[in-house]
């Protein structure tokens, strides 16, 4: 492939409507692709036939659909279920494996998306199933090695790394309203008033709607608006301050504590061995 700042977004449109047509076109049960992805670039909203099974080897994805965001940093994996539409931004320079998995290849498929743990098992077995060269149809280490990527896929462990947007319209309005203009001064109460709901009733009905807490939202969707400006070369005070933060150590403990690295560090990556 050609270096990255030399692929025009032409191409790399071309690029993906060919991927798809293999993916559906693909007779073996997992189908393998990797792929590159200058920073900033968008994947236009698009499905499959198969699950995909992806892990961004350098750079962090931000997969979106009318369910949530989801954003998958280093050391995870994402799980996208067939038939989802979806879309995905790159923060940083992207490589990205994929494996493509018919609905017969897995005893139960999940019917979630989800972000995943990656074990060092999950991860070498990734690596080398994408590797290039690899014929999966007519090579028995291949198939062998595929074997036990589905069987390690099922044990990952799941991780917080969603924002699931609520099915419940109100509750949907005051979401997206919050992600155009977020705040880490969100109120409960705020919110519970506009909805004319008790405080009780509402982290009831916004925890059955979600799956989290309103404060575990608010604290992913700041990362979720935060990434693309860190990635982009914003400086962590600025950021901070704009999400509404009192000051550069509490975003950078809430960071840290939510991805496991300061932001300064975040992007520092280390190349793939």
């Amino acid at each position: 492939m050609k270096a990255l700042q030399n692929i025009t977004s032409a191409e790399l449109a071309r690029l993906h409507v060919e991927r798809l047509a293999a993916i559906e076109a693909a007779a073996e049960p997992v189908h393998t692709i990797p792929s590159q992805y200058p920073s900033g670039y968008h994947v236009a909203a698009h499905r499959h036939s198969r699950a995909q099974f992806v892990y961004a080897r350098t750079g962090v994805l931000m997969v979106s659909s009318r369910q949530g965001r989801w954003m998958v940093p280093p050391e995870h994996a994402l799980w996208i279920p067939a038939g989802l539409d979806h879309s995905v931004d790159m923060l940083g320079e992207v490589t990205m494996l994929s494996a493509y998995i018919s609905s017969d290849a897995l005893v139960a498929l999940p019917e979630a998306i989800r972000v995943v743990g990656l074990t060092d098992l999950a991860r070498a077995l990734i690596i080398e199933a994408v590797s290039p060269g690899g014929d999966i149809r007519n090579s028995r280490r291949q198939r062998l090695v595929v074997a036990l990527l589905l069987e390690e896929i099922s044990r990952l462990p799941d991780r917080s790394l969603g924002l699931p947007i609520p099915g419940d319209a109100r509750l949907a309005g005051l979401c997206r309203a919050f992600l155009a203009n977020p705040t880490a001064r969100l109120l409960i109460d705020d919110w519970a008033e506009r909805l004319n709901m008790s405080r009780r009733a509402f982290t009831r009905a916004f925890r059955r709607e979600t799956g989290i807490s309103l404060s575990t939202w608010r604290q992913q969707a700041a990362l979720f608006t935060a990434l693309p400006r860190l990635a982009a070369g914003e400086a962590v005070t600025s950021v901070a301050f704009d999400l509404g933060y009192e000051s550069v150590a509490a975003f950078t403990t809430m960071f840290k504590r939510m991805l496991g690295a300061p932001p300064r560090a975040y992007f520092r990556v280390a190349e793939p061995n």
